[in-house]
């Protein structure tokens, strides 16, 4: 089993800089590895229930050879039905390891930044949303789940 503890990240990396995110990166593949074994062999949807937690549902939305893309989520029971939350986008970058935590917004395409500040912006957010998967998933994993290898 992989550790990310043993994750190498640059004396010159910055916190929440281009470099310290790709670390995050590396980081978010591991861990989701300790939840569903091989990413590249994943087909279909899975469940892993945990007792005293809810259901983590994973759906493989496309596989191609060098990238995937996932849903992560929990399936919350409430009064009025099930609610899935947190929802998250997974992109695999199979070749170099990587998870990215996608916006599940209308994935809209922005023109060119216009200012140095929006770039800023958009680093920070990346760093958010990707720290956030990356706990979300250590949390998982301390509750025992795991996806199983049959599709749900």
């Amino acid at each position: 089993m992989l550790n990310d503890a043993l994750t190498q990240v640059s004396w010159r990396a910055r916190p929440r800089s281009f470099v310290a995110l790709m670390s995050l990166y590396e980081s978010n593949y591991i861990r989701l590895g300790w939840l569903a074994g091989d990413l590249r062999r994943l087909e279909g949807a899975y469940r892993s229930h945990s007792p005293g937690d809810c259901d983590l549902l994973l759906t493989v939305i496309e596989q191609c050879a060098y990238t995937s893309i996932l849903d992560l989520t929990y399936e919350l029971t409430q009064s009025s039905g099930l609610v899935r939350c947190p929802d998250l986008r997974l992109r695999v970058y199979h070749d170099a390891r990587l998870v990215e935590a996608e916006s599940r917004s209308e994935h809209t395409v922005e023109s060119t930044p216009k200012a140095p500040a929006c770039a800023e912006r958009e680093l920070r957010q990346r760093w958010v949303r990707n720290m956030m998967l990356n706990k979300w998933l250590e949390y998982c994993a301390e509750r025992g789940h795991r996806f199983a290898g049959v599709a749900a």
